[in-house]
């Protein structure tokens, strides 16, 4: 066996040497003074490195002197000393006349055996034209936000003036039928206002939806009842969330039951109390609001023609995957949107979750 021992370290260094030279990667193998024993073909092209000027010279040295960085003179070092190998160390190569490229270096001591004849593999990758493109996407990402953010709060300021100018109208306008429908489309183009008002103030992500519908009502509210000591209008709903699209459909389910209230609930000056709920169980959850005004029509019978309200609210049910119900509570109404717990495998990923 004690004769066999300097061939190993010599079969070793021939597969490192064959490694190098057909690699397609920029490699190098270097000794224990950090000199280049070889380098690969593609390490030459990649740097414009004469393969000629490779052999024999420092690392440091090669090039101009380019590669002659403290940092990676350290780590090398390192891990000639066995204390740690460099895995994916990022630096910058700055050449005279060159456009500055980002490496990463990878490098590891080859083990022969004899501490006296120490081989160290150096892999670089450069990585320039990936780290562009990385900051590219983020660029575009950070601007695509923006001009979402820029696009929602414009279409908000644009429902407030439609809105604005169906308020002149419907108090120009002599038909009180005339003047109803246009008293109802602005009441409408008015939540719809807050409801992307609240959307561009959740900045793109998941929406919070306990403040999202408190915000939201708060809008409403502020629009919609002009005493608000007579009449109030609160919110009382878990914590969850929920995608900005669903969101939108829950915001429209609340717009749209509360001017429903607002608008027949409480006739005649009427005061009174709307509350706004949600609530998360087993995986549902039920969106819901409740008056305490004047009811539904004797009997408990539903008007015989749905408004456009209703017909919204069941669409948007529909949509969610949720369930109607409508109930006298003696004084007042309460609607509920309930959507049943499901399987995982069938539950929608878009739907409201608590946290």
């Amino acid at each position: 066996m004690a004769n066999d021992s300097p061939v190993l370290p010599a079969v070793t260094h021939s597969l490192a040497l064959a490694l190098v030279a057909t690699s397609d990667a920029p490699i190098l193998l270097l000794d224990g003074a950090l000199t280049v024993i070889a380098a690969s073909d593609s390490f030459s092209r990649a740097f414009k490195i004469d393969p000629t000027h490779l052999t024999g010279v420092s690392l440091f040295a090669m090039g101009s002197g380019e590669w002659d960085v403290p940092q990676l003179r350290s780590l090398l070092k390192a891990t000639l000393s066995g204390a740690a190998d460099i895995d994916a160390y990022e630096m910058d190569l700055d050449r005279h006349g060159r456009a500055t490229r980002r490496l990463v270096i990878t490098a590891h001591m080859l083990d022969y055996g004899d501490p006296g004849n120490i081989r160290l593999l150096l892999a670089v990758s450069d990585v320039t034209d990936a780290r562009l493109a990385e900051r590219l996407k983020d660029d575009l990402l950070r601007e695509k936000a923006i001009l979402f953010q820029e696009l929602q709060h414009r279409v908000a300021n644009s429902l407030q003036i439609i809105a604005s100018v169906l308020m002149q109208s419907a108090r120009r306008v002599p038909s009180p039928e005339t003047k109803s429908y246009l008293f109802d489309a602005h009441s409408r183009v008015m939540s719809v206002a807050a409801l992307q008002h609240q959307l561009a103030a959740s900045n793109v992500g998941d929406v919070e939806l306990r403040r999202y519908f408190t915000e939201l009502c708060g809008s409403i509210a502020a629009s919609m009842i002009h005493d608000h000591k007579k009449l109030t209008l609160e919110v009382r709903a878990d914590e969850g969330v929920a995608t900005p699209e669903v969101s939108v459909s829950l915001g429209l389910v609340v717009t749209e039951l509360v001017i429903n209230a607002l608008k027949h609930a409480f006739p005649d000056g009427r005061g009174g109390h709307i509350v706004v709920g949600y609530k998360v169980a087993g995986g549902g959850w039920t969106l819901s609001v409740a008056d305490d005004g004047v009811g539904m029509p004797p009997g408990g019978a539903e008007p015989a023609k749905a408004g456009l309200g209703t017909s919204i609210v069941q669409a948007l049910a529909k949509q969610l995957g949720a369930v109607v119900e409508v109930r006298g509570t003696d004084p007042g109404t309460n609607i509920s949107v309930a959507h049943a717990a499901t399987s995982r495998a069938n539950k929608a990923p878009a739907l409201p979750v608590a946290v």
